[in-house]
């Protein structure tokens, strides 16, 4: 076990220090900023701290272990805000004293948001912010902006660090087809990528189905033809559930109420 962790944390430290800098170029766009975090995740284990800036190094362990922001919006795969971070009654046991020993730190802190987004079908991240005043609409919308650059960047690095060929093409593929997905999903809903993706994500869990499935099925059922994979990569074949997925997720979009 100690050198699965070990291995795990090689694989992402040439990430860290980017990452971190993306989080402190948020403190540029939000008046009030105090700290920034990034926890991911991937299938059933639990969140872990990535990259932190300001108060995140303490606050971000607090909430996993406590409750907050970040672990609600990592469950619920909604945004989360708070005008009072200490003291909300959605997390009881984070407090003050919980988290810090006193400092100016620690009476400066009001509000925070966290935004949960995803890279893959298995691979979840919230990115997060922590305020001296109340979040409003702009702050999620720097995070909204982030959140996609910060999509890209787990890709990549998931991609480079995958090892096997194999491995890293089928990543590949896999990451195109499900593109390929929440495009024909925005363009039928007029909705944002996120929400594109969410829908995607629940209909492969409703129907479960594998979300690289069910987003090949989607684009042949919308064009008519069988999806051509990107080249040099493997082709992912959709079983029968993920077609059968596909033609109820799309007559969904597309019937029309009486």
């Amino acid at each position: 076990m100690t050198e699965t962790l070990m291995n795990a944390a090689d694989r992402w430290r040439p990430l860290a220090e980017l990452l971190q800098a993306l989080l402190e170029r948020i403190s540029g766009e939000l008046p009030g900023w105090l700290g920034a975090g990034l926890t991911v995740s991937r299938g059933d284990r639990p969140l872990r701290v990535l990259a932190t800036a300001g108060v995140a190094e303490q606050l971000i362990p607090a909430q996993l272990a406590h409750g907050g922001p970040v672990p609600v919006a990592d469950a619920t795969g909604e945004p989360v805000t708070t005008d009072r971070l200490f003291g909300d009654e959605r997390w009881p046991d984070l407090t003050r004293e919980t988290v810090f020993d006193g400092g100016p730190a620690a009476a400066a802190i009001r509000g925070a948001a966290a935004l949960p987004g995803f890279w893959d079908e298995d691979g979840a991240f919230v990115l997060s912010v922590t305020l001296d005043r109340s979040p409003g609409e702009a702050t999620l919308a720097v995070l909204q902006r982030y959140a996609k650059l910060t999509e890209m960047t787990l890709v990549v690095a998931e991609t480079a660090t995958a090892g096997d060929p194999d491995q890293m093409l089928d990543l590949l593929a896999s990451r195109a087809a499900i593109e390929q997905a929440k495009g024909a999903i925005m363009a039928v809903r007029r909705c944002p990528p996120e929400e594109a993706w969410q829908t995607l994500r629940r209909a492969s869990q409703e129907f479960n189905v594998k979300v690289r499935e069910l987003a090949v099925a989607l684009v042949e059922h919308v064009g008519g033809h069988l999806a051509v994979p990107p080249e040099g990569t493997r082709e992912i074949l959709p079983g029968a559930p993920a077609r059968h997925a596909a033609e109820r997720l799309w007559a969904a979009f597309t019937t029309v109420s009486p």
